[in-house]
Protein backbone atom coordinates (compact mmCIF):
# COMPACT_ATOMS: atom_id res chain seq x y z
CA UNK A 1 0.00 0.00 0.00
CA UNK A 2 0.92 3.24 -0.63
CA UNK A 3 0.60 6.20 2.02
CA UNK A 4 -1.78 9.16 0.77
CA UNK A 5 -1.25 11.06 3.33
CA UNK A 6 1.15 12.17 6.28
CA UNK A 7 0.82 14.17 9.56
CA UNK A 8 -0.41 13.96 13.38
CA UNK A 9 -2.38 12.66 15.82
CA UNK A 10 -2.99 15.65 18.49
CA UNK A 11 -5.49 14.94 21.75
CA UNK A 12 -4.37 17.28 24.71
CA UNK A 13 -0.65 17.61 24.49
CA UNK A 14 0.01 14.06 23.06
CA UNK A 15 1.49 14.31 18.88
CA UNK A 16 1.66 10.76 17.12
CA UNK A 17 2.99 11.10 13.64
CA UNK A 18 1.48 9.03 11.58
CA UNK A 19 0.54 8.19 7.82
CA UNK A 20 -2.54 7.66 5.79
CA UNK A 21 -3.26 4.60 3.94
CA UNK A 22 -7.28 4.02 1.85
CA UNK A 23 -8.41 0.79 3.61
CA UNK A 24 -10.90 -0.74 1.11
CA UNK A 25 -10.75 -0.88 -2.71
CA UNK A 26 -13.27 -1.30 -5.49
CA UNK A 27 -12.78 -4.74 -6.79
CA UNK A 28 -15.32 -3.83 -9.94
CA UNK A 29 -14.04 -4.74 -13.42
CA UNK A 30 -13.15 -1.32 -15.53
CA UNK A 31 -13.45 -0.83 -18.64
CA UNK A 32 -12.20 1.63 -21.82
CA UNK A 33 -14.55 2.99 -24.52
CA UNK A 34 -13.06 1.63 -27.76
CA UNK A 35 -13.77 2.09 -31.53
CA UNK A 36 -15.96 -0.96 -32.16
CA UNK A 37 -14.79 -1.84 -35.60
CA UNK A 38 -11.21 -2.00 -34.47
CA UNK A 39 -10.99 -1.68 -31.02
CA UNK A 40 -9.04 1.85 -31.14
CA UNK A 41 -9.27 3.88 -27.75
CA UNK A 42 -11.72 6.69 -27.44
CA UNK A 43 -9.79 9.81 -26.28
CA UNK A 44 -11.44 13.43 -25.59
CA UNK A 45 -9.75 16.13 -25.74
CA UNK A 46 -10.16 19.56 -23.08
CA UNK A 47 -11.80 22.00 -25.66
CA UNK A 48 -12.52 26.00 -24.43
CA UNK A 49 -16.54 26.42 -24.97
CA UNK A 50 -15.70 30.09 -25.59
CA UNK A 51 -12.75 29.80 -28.26
CA UNK A 52 -13.09 26.40 -29.50
CA UNK A 53 -9.29 25.74 -28.39
CA UNK A 54 -7.60 23.01 -26.96
CA UNK A 55 -6.99 23.32 -23.42
CA UNK A 56 -3.49 22.30 -21.70
CA UNK A 57 -3.98 20.94 -17.86
CA UNK A 58 -1.59 24.07 -16.65
CA UNK A 59 -3.85 26.49 -18.14
CA UNK A 60 -7.56 24.65 -16.35
CA UNK A 61 -8.79 26.45 -12.74
CA UNK A 62 -11.16 25.97 -10.56
CA UNK A 63 -14.79 28.42 -11.64
CA UNK A 64 -17.73 28.85 -9.55
CA UNK A 65 -20.79 29.62 -11.67
CA UNK A 66 -22.54 32.60 -9.82
CA UNK A 67 -25.55 32.60 -12.77
CA UNK A 68 -26.55 34.91 -15.27
CA UNK A 69 -23.48 33.70 -17.09
CA UNK A 70 -21.01 34.60 -14.94
CA UNK A 71 -17.92 32.63 -13.35
CA UNK A 72 -15.87 33.56 -10.66
CA UNK A 73 -12.27 31.88 -11.30
CA UNK A 74 -10.31 30.57 -8.72
CA UNK A 75 -6.50 29.30 -9.11
CA UNK A 76 -4.05 27.26 -6.73
CA UNK A 77 -2.79 30.15 -4.59
CA UNK A 78 -6.13 31.41 -3.60
CA UNK A 79 -7.00 28.04 -1.68
CA UNK A 80 -3.45 27.73 -0.55
CA UNK A 81 -4.36 30.90 1.54
CA UNK A 82 -7.24 28.99 2.89
CA UNK A 83 -6.85 28.89 6.67
CA UNK A 84 -6.53 25.03 6.90
CA UNK A 85 -5.07 24.11 10.76
CA UNK A 86 -5.68 20.89 9.66
CA UNK A 87 -4.39 20.38 6.91
CA UNK A 88 -1.45 17.88 8.65
CA UNK A 89 -2.77 17.03 11.92
CA UNK A 90 -5.84 15.27 12.86
CA UNK A 91 -7.14 16.80 15.79
CA UNK A 92 -9.23 14.89 18.14
CA UNK A 93 -12.26 17.05 19.23
CA UNK A 94 -14.23 14.81 21.44
CA UNK A 95 -14.66 11.08 22.81
CA UNK A 96 -17.75 9.24 22.54
CA UNK A 97 -19.80 6.13 22.24
CA UNK A 98 -19.89 4.99 19.04
CA UNK A 99 -23.54 3.51 18.76
CA UNK A 100 -24.67 7.89 19.03
CA UNK A 101 -23.34 7.92 15.42
CA UNK A 102 -25.93 7.00 12.86
CA UNK A 103 -23.77 5.00 10.20
CA UNK A 104 -25.31 6.85 7.14
CA UNK A 105 -22.42 9.58 8.40
CA UNK A 106 -19.53 7.40 7.52
CA UNK A 107 -17.89 7.88 3.78
CA UNK A 108 -14.37 6.42 3.43
CA UNK A 109 -11.89 4.44 5.49
CA UNK A 110 -8.49 4.82 6.07
CA UNK A 111 -5.79 2.75 8.03
CA UNK A 112 -3.22 4.84 10.28
CA UNK A 113 0.52 3.61 10.63
CA UNK A 114 2.87 5.09 13.24
CA UNK A 115 5.60 6.94 11.53
CA UNK A 116 9.58 6.92 13.41
CA UNK A 117 9.21 6.38 17.05
CA UNK A 118 5.27 7.14 17.52
CA UNK A 119 4.68 3.37 18.31
CA UNK A 120 4.54 4.02 21.64
CA UNK A 121 2.05 6.63 21.36
CA UNK A 122 0.29 4.91 18.81
CA UNK A 123 -0.52 2.29 20.83
CA UNK A 124 -1.42 4.00 24.04
CA UNK A 125 -4.37 5.79 22.05
CA UNK A 126 -5.34 2.10 20.58
CA UNK A 127 -5.29 0.67 23.61
CA UNK A 128 -7.24 3.40 25.83
CA UNK A 129 -10.05 3.90 23.00
CA UNK A 130 -10.61 -0.03 23.37
CA UNK A 131 -11.02 -0.17 27.10
CA UNK A 132 -13.11 2.98 27.07
CA UNK A 133 -15.09 1.43 24.14
CA UNK A 134 -15.36 4.97 22.54
CA UNK A 135 -14.40 6.50 19.10
CA UNK A 136 -12.54 9.58 18.88
CA UNK A 137 -14.30 12.70 16.87
CA UNK A 138 -11.39 14.43 15.06
CA UNK A 139 -10.98 17.20 12.04
CA UNK A 140 -8.65 16.25 9.34
CA UNK A 141 -8.16 18.24 6.13
CA UNK A 142 -7.40 15.94 3.08
CA UNK A 143 -7.10 17.00 -1.10
CA UNK A 144 -7.87 20.58 0.49
CA UNK A 145 -10.88 19.79 1.75
CA UNK A 146 -11.55 19.66 5.93
CA UNK A 147 -13.57 16.42 7.19
CA UNK A 148 -15.22 15.51 9.94
CA UNK A 149 -13.84 12.13 11.16
CA UNK A 150 -13.52 9.42 13.64
CA UNK A 151 -11.06 7.30 15.25
CA UNK A 152 -11.71 3.92 15.99
CA UNK A 153 -10.26 0.64 16.65
CA UNK A 154 -9.98 -2.58 14.12
CA UNK A 155 -7.60 -5.55 14.29
CA UNK A 156 -5.59 -3.18 16.50
CA UNK A 157 -4.81 -0.84 14.12
CA UNK A 158 -6.21 2.82 14.09
CA UNK A 159 -9.16 3.23 11.19
CA UNK A 160 -10.04 6.91 10.62
CA UNK A 161 -13.55 7.04 9.06
CA UNK A 162 -14.13 10.30 7.42
CA UNK A 163 -17.83 11.86 7.55
CA UNK A 164 -20.62 14.01 5.99
CA UNK A 165 -21.56 17.43 7.38
CA UNK A 166 -24.78 17.18 9.31
CA UNK A 167 -26.30 19.46 6.28
CA UNK A 168 -24.91 16.45 3.52
CA UNK A 169 -27.42 13.83 5.12
CA UNK A 170 -30.74 14.52 3.66
CA UNK A 171 -33.85 13.98 5.41
CA UNK A 172 -36.88 12.10 3.86
CA UNK A 173 -39.65 13.20 2.70
CA UNK A 174 -41.58 10.70 1.43
CA UNK A 175 -45.82 10.32 1.00
CA UNK A 176 -46.33 7.07 3.19
CA UNK A 177 -44.83 9.16 6.09
CA UNK A 178 -48.16 11.39 6.38
CA UNK A 179 -50.57 8.11 5.98
CA UNK A 180 -51.89 6.18 8.72
CA UNK A 181 -51.06 2.68 7.85
CA UNK A 182 -51.98 0.06 10.62
CA UNK A 183 -50.47 -3.76 11.07
CA UNK A 184 -52.24 -6.32 12.78
CA UNK A 185 -50.88 -7.98 16.00
CA UNK A 186 -50.81 -10.86 13.80
CA UNK A 187 -48.80 -10.09 11.08
CA UNK A 188 -46.24 -8.09 13.24
CA UNK A 189 -46.33 -11.07 15.34
CA UNK A 190 -45.24 -13.59 11.82
CA UNK A 191 -42.79 -11.01 10.51
CA UNK A 192 -40.90 -10.88 14.11
CA UNK A 193 -41.30 -14.81 13.09
CA UNK A 194 -39.47 -14.90 10.29
CA UNK A 195 -36.71 -12.17 11.17
CA UNK A 196 -36.11 -15.21 13.81
CA UNK A 197 -36.19 -17.82 11.17
CA UNK A 198 -33.65 -16.19 9.40
CA UNK A 199 -31.61 -14.76 12.18
CA UNK A 200 -27.83 -15.55 11.77
CA UNK A 201 -24.18 -13.84 12.45
CA UNK A 202 -22.69 -11.54 9.99
CA UNK A 203 -19.55 -13.88 8.44
CA UNK A 204 -18.35 -11.04 4.88
CA UNK A 205 -16.43 -13.89 4.12
CA UNK A 206 -19.87 -15.97 2.96
CA UNK A 207 -21.45 -13.02 0.68
CA UNK A 208 -19.58 -13.26 -2.60
CA UNK A 209 -20.24 -10.28 -6.17
CA UNK A 210 -21.64 -13.24 -8.18
CA UNK A 211 -22.52 -10.67 -11.25
CA UNK A 212 -18.42 -9.49 -11.12
CA UNK A 213 -17.55 -13.69 -11.24
CA UNK A 214 -20.17 -14.01 -14.14
CA UNK A 215 -18.60 -11.24 -15.80
CA UNK A 216 -14.76 -12.13 -14.97
CA UNK A 217 -15.69 -15.73 -16.73
CA UNK A 218 -17.01 -14.36 -20.02
CA UNK A 219 -14.02 -11.94 -20.05
CA UNK A 220 -11.75 -15.31 -19.58
CA UNK A 221 -13.77 -17.09 -22.31
CA UNK A 222 -12.99 -14.13 -24.91
CA UNK A 223 -9.26 -14.22 -24.22
CA UNK A 224 -9.00 -17.96 -24.39
CA UNK A 225 -11.88 -18.26 -27.07
CA UNK A 226 -13.64 -21.17 -25.86
CA UNK A 227 -17.67 -20.77 -25.68
CA UNK A 228 -18.94 -18.65 -22.81
CA UNK A 229 -21.18 -21.06 -20.89
CA UNK A 230 -23.92 -19.42 -19.38
CA UNK A 231 -24.28 -18.83 -15.94
CA UNK A 232 -27.17 -20.69 -13.74
CA UNK A 233 -30.70 -18.14 -13.54
CA UNK A 234 -31.60 -16.66 -10.25
CA UNK A 235 -34.42 -17.53 -9.20
CA UNK A 236 -37.11 -15.36 -10.25
CA UNK A 237 -39.03 -13.21 -7.38
CA UNK A 238 -42.22 -13.61 -6.63
CA UNK A 239 -44.77 -11.51 -7.40
CA UNK A 240 -46.24 -9.37 -5.09
CA UNK A 241 -48.65 -11.03 -2.86
CA UNK A 242 -52.62 -9.84 -2.27
CA UNK A 243 -52.12 -11.60 1.41
CA UNK A 244 -49.31 -10.13 3.52
CA UNK A 245 -50.49 -13.08 5.78
CA UNK A 246 -49.77 -15.97 3.26
CA UNK A 247 -46.50 -14.44 2.29
CA UNK A 248 -45.25 -13.99 5.44
CA UNK A 249 -46.24 -17.60 6.74
CA UNK A 250 -45.01 -19.10 3.54
CA UNK A 251 -41.66 -16.86 4.06
CA UNK A 252 -40.68 -18.26 7.64
CA UNK A 253 -41.39 -22.42 6.12
CA UNK A 254 -38.88 -21.84 3.04
CA UNK A 255 -36.69 -19.74 5.17
CA UNK A 256 -36.64 -22.67 8.02
CA UNK A 257 -36.62 -25.59 4.79
CA UNK A 258 -33.38 -23.69 3.71
CA UNK A 259 -31.83 -23.73 6.72
CA UNK A 260 -33.12 -27.85 7.11
CA UNK A 261 -35.40 -27.35 9.83
CA UNK A 262 -38.88 -29.68 10.07
CA UNK A 263 -41.85 -27.56 10.11
CA UNK A 264 -43.45 -26.57 13.38
CA UNK A 265 -45.47 -29.31 15.40
CA UNK A 266 -48.43 -26.55 15.19
CA UNK A 267 -48.13 -26.32 12.02
CA UNK A 268 -48.51 -29.57 11.05
CA UNK A 269 -51.67 -30.05 13.74
CA UNK A 270 -53.39 -26.96 11.83
CA UNK A 271 -52.97 -28.87 8.67
CA UNK A 272 -54.20 -32.65 9.97
CA UNK A 273 -57.09 -30.52 11.77
CA UNK A 274 -59.92 -31.41 8.98
CA UNK A 275 -58.84 -35.21 8.52
CA UNK A 276 -58.96 -35.53 11.92
CA UNK A 277 -62.54 -34.24 12.79
CA UNK A 278 -63.80 -35.81 9.72
CA UNK A 279 -62.64 -38.95 11.11
CA UNK A 280 -63.99 -38.24 14.28
CA UNK A 281 -67.74 -37.58 13.08
CA UNK A 282 -67.58 -40.59 10.92
CA UNK A 283 -66.71 -42.69 13.82
CA UNK A 284 -69.45 -40.86 15.90
CA UNK A 285 -72.51 -41.33 13.57
CA UNK A 286 -70.68 -45.54 13.12
CA UNK A 287 -71.08 -45.55 17.15
CA UNK A 288 -74.63 -43.64 17.11
CA UNK A 289 -76.46 -46.07 15.08
CA UNK A 290 -76.49 -49.31 17.07
CA UNK A 291 -77.34 -47.03 19.99
CA UNK A 292 -80.68 -46.08 17.99
CA UNK A 293 -80.94 -49.39 16.83
CA UNK A 294 -81.35 -50.56 20.08
CA UNK A 295 -83.60 -47.86 21.05
CA UNK A 296 -86.19 -49.06 18.23
CA UNK A 297 -85.91 -52.81 19.48
CA UNK A 298 -86.89 -51.56 23.19
CA UNK A 299 -90.06 -49.71 21.76
CA UNK A 300 -90.79 -53.00 20.13
CA UNK A 301 -90.70 -55.37 22.63
CA UNK A 302 -92.63 -52.77 25.12
CA UNK A 303 -95.70 -53.01 22.58
CA UNK A 304 -95.46 -56.40 22.16
CA UNK A 305 -95.77 -56.55 25.70
CA UNK A 306 -98.45 -54.24 26.31
CA UNK A 307 -100.34 -56.15 23.70
CA UNK A 308 -99.97 -59.43 25.69
CA UNK A 309 -101.18 -58.31 28.44
CA UNK A 310 -105.45 -58.06 27.70
CA UNK A 311 -104.86 -61.89 26.13
CA UNK A 312 -103.27 -62.92 29.46
CA UNK A 313 -106.00 -61.76 31.22
CA UNK A 314 -108.98 -63.08 28.98
CA UNK A 315 -106.85 -66.20 29.38
CA UNK A 316 -107.02 -66.17 32.85
CA UNK A 317 -110.80 -65.32 33.00
CA UNK A 318 -111.96 -68.06 31.18
CA UNK A 319 -110.49 -70.81 33.36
Amino acid sequence: MRAIWKGAVSFGLVSISVKLFSATEEKDIRFHQVHRTDGGRIKYKRVCSVDGEEVSYDDIAKGYDIGGGEMVILTDEDFSDLPLTTSHAIDVLAFVPADQIDPIMYAKAYYLEPEGQAAKPYVLLRDALTDADRVAIVKVALRQREQLATLRVRDDVLVLNTMLWPDEVRTPDFGFLDEHVETRPAELAMASSLIDSMAASFKPDEFTDNYRAALQEVIDAKVEGREVVTPEEAEEAPAAAVDLMAALKASVERAKAARGEKPEARARAIEATPLKAAAKKTATTKKAAPAKKTAAAKKTTTTAAKKATPAKKAAKKSA
